[in-house]
């Protein structure tokens, strides 16, 4: 059981280090959250069921919503991760669409929990915005270089407000509305949004996704 395990002699406990000990975590957060929810994760429950050290998990997130936050970014596109299909319009769909499958699963449910753990407590707030990195925006900078680097856009439109018009609206239709984050949503924010602010005209083929 979880609390057995927390409550272990830590140098019994199986000796992992570095990656290998951050996936046990990131495994344990999501089993954790799927199980119980976010609100009822802790510390403690994720050590016992990652087969970990309390301690180790404290030498690495201060708390609950910067461990949380830490597993989100394992499961979404980093700036290692990003797509190069020879379009731009195809790698900006990439990107939000594996931002939506992220948000329609587990990860939206913890970023959801976060949210909320945000606004009601200050000191959460402060944990959130010293670990939160923008990697999404960060991909879509990438993205747009590539295509400046084909001559498929002029870098010379390109602003933060713009790079970051795509991810900002992925947000708002995840917190603030019922309505699915579905594939139709996405091409409707790049073709209509993301592309004519760059100065490209979207090559809509019939029958694209």
């Amino acid at each position: 059981m979880p609390d057995e395990a927390a409550g272990r002699d830590h140098r019994t406990l199986p000796r992992r280090r570095g990656a290998a000990l951050n996936s046990a975590i990131f495994e344990a957060v999501w089993a954790e959250i799927a199980e119980h929810g976010y609100a009822a994760v802790t510390m403690d429950g994720v050590a016992g069921r990652a087969r970990a050290s309390k301690a180790s998990l404290y030498r690495r997130w201060p708390g609950r919503a910067a461990l949380v936050l830490e597993a989100a970014y394992d499961a979404m596109h980093g700036p290692e991760s990003v797509p190069d299909t020879g379009s731009l319009r195809e790698d900006a769909l990439a990107v939000l669409r594996h931002a939506a499958r992220q948000l329609n699963g587990p990860v939206g449910q913890a970023l959801r929990g976060l949210l909320g753990e945000t606004l009601q407590n200050p000191s959460v707030a402060a944990e959130v915005r010293e670990y939160t990195r923008g990697n999404v925006g960060r991909v879509m900078h990438a993205i747009i270089e590539q295509a400046a680097a084909r001559g498929e856009c002029d870098p010379a439109l390109v602003t933060d407000r713009k790079v970051e018009a795509g991810p900002a609206l992925l947000r708002q239709r995840f917190i603030f509305s019922a309505l699915p984050l579905d594939d139709d949503y996405l091409v409707q924010v790049v073709d209509e949004v993301m592309l004519p602010l760059l100065g490209v005209c979207p090559d809509v083929v019939a029958g694209d996704p």
